[in-house]
């Protein structure tokens, strides 16, 4: 199940175990890092991301990482996040870019960590 979070909102207890029931310790982290609209779960970001898409977001704008639930880590690895000519790798490579990622996932998994 995907669980979409628009900025400001507070990841619930119930949505938090709906968003790991693809892969039980691990919660894949899609977001919109223009506008924070987070989408959590699933068990491709590539869902996330269309998901993401369909309501206005701008693919340069959506990246995806992860929450290991065991480790309380959040990781900004993901396949979505490989492009031709600006991120030749799956983890988020531009210090800024990461950091908005980061900053959006750890507003959200904070009460988790």
């Amino acid at each position: 199940m995907i669980i979409i979070l628009e900025k400001g909102n507070i990841l619930s207890k119930p949505d938090f175990e709906k968003a790991k029931e693809d892969y039980h310790t691990y919660i894949k982290i899609t977001i919109d890092i223009e506008n924070e609209t987070i989408a959590l779960g699933g068990e491709y970001h590539a869902d996330a991301e269309r998901l993401l898409l369909d309501t206005g977001s701008k693919q340069e704008n959506i990246w995806g990482g992860g929450f290991d639930v065991k480790s309380k880590k959040i990781s900004v690895n993901a396949m979505i996040n490989l492009r031709p000519k600006t991120n030749y790798s799956t983890d988020i490579l531009d210090a800024k870019v990461r950091s908005r990622f980061l900053l959006a996932a750890n507003k959200i998994f904070r009460k988790y960590v």
